[in-house]
């Protein structure tokens, strides 16, 4: 089955960067915030119309957008709309900065944002980290990592990953998933090494070969063995791998579940894969959260949110 990506947020057709630019500045002006109408503005635009509403504004006005955003806004609600103000690969540097920053590592943000992307997208966060801190992706994230967790991290990192347009080898896919039960199952103990290559490598069409032929040839599912064969971390990113491949929309909204699951919200994780998902696969990601929870995703966010900040991303979600 071919993944179909549909998106909640596209560009708005007729789009005009003036007008919107003068509605924000209204709304911002004077004695209290027009909210509804900054929400209304930012979340019906592309990514790309924003920029091009904050070139206007700062033109026409000599401000700049998402700082005079920042001062009308507050709380979680003002993160979602900065995060909405920025171009999609400099919010994910931001995120990945923020996930090392300080005592302790999020390894959870680190998996979601890396073992999730093509070899292309990899490429533009690893130049546009460098240019932003100074400091290479990868050298900030060893130290901050370790063991086989660190060296699976660093290949994707490093943009080992097959291209997109590489062409699916079926004879390769049934020798790699040998390689894989021979370095798991079919011995004790394992070779982390060969699960590392193999998923840090291939891309994700090629994966979907190797984890059908591997399920050929031993009978177990992939999942199945990185449950027996790996712990913790590592566990975690081999199974984003894996679930990527299959469905990206699956992935999501099982980290938005757990998002928001239990006691307390987990907002970051709420705001980042709503706003990076927007323009990419949220419509998919909804009907797979319905599918998996037996309920809506919107209900879901409606009743771990309020005020502005619902309004927000329930219009980022276009409708229930």
């Amino acid at each position: 089955m071919d993944y179909k990506p549909v998106p909640t947020v596209v560009p708005v057709a007729p789009f005009d960067a003036a007008t919107d630019s003068q509605t924000l500045r209204s709304a911002m002006k004077g004695f209290g915030t027009d909210e509804q109408e900054i929400i209304n503005v930012i979340t019906s635009r592309s990514n790309a119309q924003r920029q091009l509403i904050a070139a206007v504004y700062a033109t026409e006005f000599e401000r700049d957008l998402t700082d005079d955003l920042k001062s009308e806004l507050g709380g979680k609600f003002e993160d979602v709309i900065v995060a909405l103000m920025m171009p999609p690969v400099e919010y994910l540097c931001k995120q990945l900065h923020s996930a090392m920053a300080g005592i302790g590592t999020e390894e959870a943000t680190l998996v979601e944002i890396l073992c999730t992307k093509s070899n292309e997208e990899m490429q533009q966060i690893v130049v546009a980290y460098e240019e932003k801190y100074g400091r290479p992706l990868a050298e900030q994230m060893c130290s901050e990592t370790s063991g086989f967790f660190r060296r699976l991290l660093t290949l994707i990192v490093t943009g080992v990953r097959d291209s997109l347009d590489t062409p699916v080898n079926a004879d390769e896919a049934k020798d790699q998933a040998a390689q894989l039960y021979a370095a798991g199952e079919a011995k004790l103990g394992t070779d982390e090494e060969v699960f590392n290559r193999i998923m840090a490598h291939a891309s994700f069409r090629q994966l979907k070969l190797i984890f059908d032929e591997y399920k050929e040839l031993s009978g177990q599912t992939i999942e199945q063995a990185i449950k027996h064969e790996m712990a913790d971390e590592l566990h975690e990113a081999m199974m984003a791998i894996v679930e990527c491949v299959q469905s990206p929309a699956a992935f999501f909204a099982n980290r938005l579940y757990k998002a928001m699951d239990g006691a307390g919200t987990d907002d970051s994780t709420l705001i980042r894969i709503i706003v990076c998902r927007s323009e990419i696969d949220l419509e998919t990601i909804k009907q797979e959260f319905e599918r998996i929870y037996n309920r809506t995703l919107y209900s879901a966010v409606v009743s771990e949110t309020s005020g502005d900040y619902k309004s927000a991303l329930t219009a980022l979600l276009g409708g229930a």
